[in-house]
């Protein structure tokens, strides 16, 4: 059985898209409430170009997985009666609103008050967008992604690299304060709630199956390649945690590193939630 590794461009996709989602609300919610200074500001909104970038290259890697690049648009034919159309539209629209955002506000046009009412409706469009990924996957003929493992696993995703891409870009801004002691600790809580979310699973997979094929065979691998994603989370998380229990902060590099890390480790947890894909006319939950 395969391990869901030739669905890469959807892999990159959902996983870049649910961290991006995760840095913006992040570095939002900084400079709603704890940036002040004029000078940190400028330097803040500059490093967001990262979360675009980043968001960007996702949404390249999802036009690779259409079976005709050119005819991407097609995607958006059905909006409101399509879960995937509703996915490229909720993506885009966080994609623009917030890139909008971003634009008018470092060419300096940007009124402060209307300012942090955008970042408020950008926040939510993208836990919106987090949430019709969700959807597209939560499909009853799909007995293995029909659960609410799959938006846990989605959101989980959210909340373990997107406070460490906020605090990258807000350490590379200069930002000390704001609540950043606090960031680790959500990660590291998102990470063990994502272990326990791992062990309930490969139970649950045990007790689905059709008269062809068991869930549990789908991925062979499914226990190691999910302690190898672990391990790799645990190495990103060391890297960041260590320093500031020395009294210190990681520089950059290594929360760039630490960061790499994340997406590797979600990358490999997300080529097994594809492996796991198991369209059947009748599958029995025991």
């Amino acid at each position: 059985m395969g391990n869901g590794w030739h669905e890469w461009p959807l892999m990159v996709f959902t996983v870049l898209g649910q961290c991006v989602a995760g840095g913006f609300i992040v570095m939002a919610l900084a400079l709603l409430t704890g940036v002040s200074d004029r000078a940190q500001q400028k330097r803040v909104h500059w490093t967001m170009i990262v979360l675009w970038v980043l968001m960007g290259i996702g949404f390249m890697a999802s036009v690779l997985h259409l079976g005709s690049p050119l005819r991407a648009f097609n995607s958006l034919n059905r909006i409101g009666e399509s879960a995937l159309s509703n996915e490229i539209a909720s993506g885009s629209l966080f994609f623009a609103v917030g890139g909008f955002w971003w634009l008018i506000t470092v060419l300096g046009k940007m009124p402060q008050a209307l300012g942090k009412i955008w970042m408020v409706l950008t926040m939510i469009l993208g836990v919106f967008f987090v949430w019709m990924m969700c959807k597209v996957y939560l499909i009853d003929t799909v007995p293995t992604w029909y659960s609410a493992y799959t938006p846990l696993s989605f959101f989980l995703t959210m909340f373990i690299g997107g406070p460490l891409l906020g605090y990258l870009l807000l350490s590379v801004a200069g930002v000390t304060g704001w609540g950043m002691r606090l960031l680790p600790a959500i990660s590291l809580l998102a990470v063990v709630i994502s272990s326990v979310v791992v062990m309930l699973q490969g139970m649950d997979l045990a007790t689905i199956h059709s008269s062809i094929t068991q869930a549990s065979a789908l991925v062979s691998q499914y226990g190691a390649l999910m302690s190898w994603r672990l391990l790799v989370l645990a190495l990103a998380l060391a890297c960041w945690i260590i320093p500031q229990l020395k009294g210190g902060q990681a520089n950059p590099a290594v929360l760039t590193f630490a960061f790499v890390l994340i997406i590797v480790g979600e990358l490999i947890g997300r080529g097994v939630f594809y492996g796991l894909h198991m369209t059947v006319g009748m599958a029995i939950a025991s």
